[in-house]
């Protein structure tokens, strides 16, 4: 074999082991880049999943509650009802004083467990939030806010109508909720704004901010349940959660779900 056939195998051996050391980075890289989209697949899958769970787990918990308050009020109450004729069969019957003032004491008794009872049938089985709109339920919790008259809460909104499911609605319900509580009870607010608005980068944003005292995040040891439910419930929906504190300049919460490509 000459020079110069023997100069060239070289050139091609090479060549071809450059190739072939590129294939390998090329194939690496593409697995690489197959396994981490296969895992991000995966997670993404298990957290629709974990979302799924928890959202049922809100609706079964609904319906637990409008069970019990229906057999609350079929069955005990219908019982409490029977034995507060008798007493006053009694009452009517009886010509004792001493024993007509303790059956009269007894009835009372039996009337007012029969109205709590009542209430706490009709709180349970009210299905306040399947049957209103977002805009109204919150309304309604603005208005009992102010009625205690200790700090002022505003809402506003940019749409007529915002259709959501129950799921959704009780989120954005318990998260307002959670706030106003928070800030009625720690900030010393004299203001609270709220915001929910629509676009078309996102089905809502719901923002609230007060004009607390406000706090440094960075020396809070720990969440606190409050903060952790709202970020629990907003995970729930897979809405994007933030909130932002500084002393003395309140405190602002931030939440948007996006509309799905």
């Amino acid at each position: 074999m000459g020079k110069t056939e023997l100069l060239i195998t070289l050139i091609l051996f090479n060549i071809f082991f450059v190739l072939f050391v590129v294939a390998v980075f090329v194939y690496i890289k593409k697995y690489k880049q197959r396994k981490k989209e296969y895992l991000n697949e995966i997670q993404l899958k298990n957290e629709a999943h974990q979302r799924e769970l928890l959202a049922t787990q809100l609706e079964i918990q609904q319906a637990t509650m409008q069970q019990i308050g229906r057999e609350l009020h079929d069955n005990i109450g219908q019982k409490l009802t029977l034995v507060s004729l008798y007493t006053q069969q009694l009452l009517h019957e009886n010509k004792v004083p001493q024993v007509s003032e303790t059956i009269e004491q007894v009835s009372q008794i039996i009337n007012q467990s029969l109205q709590d009872l009542r209430s706490l049938s009709k709180t349970l089985t009210d299905d306040n939030i399947n049957q209103k709109e977002i805009v109204t339920l919150i309304q309604e919790e603005v208005d009992k806010t102010n009625a205690f008259k200790r700090c002022k809460v505003s809402f506003d909104h940019n749409f007529q109508q915002l259709d959501l499911g129950f799921v959704h609605k009780n989120v954005l319900l318990r998260i307002t909720q959670e706030f106003i509580q928070n800030s009625m009870k720690h900030a010393r607010c004299k203001n609270i704004f709220i915001n929910l608005n629509t676009s078309e980068e996102s089905l809502w944003e719901l923002k609230i901010h007060d004009d607390g005292v406000g706090f440094d995040r960075s020396k809070i040891t720990s969440n606190g349940i409050g903060l952790t439910n709202m970020k629990n419930r907003a995970e729930i929906i897979g809405a994007d959660f933030s909130l932002d504190s500084q002393k003395n300049m309140g405190t602002t919460l931030n939440i948007i779900l996006k509309r799905q490509p």
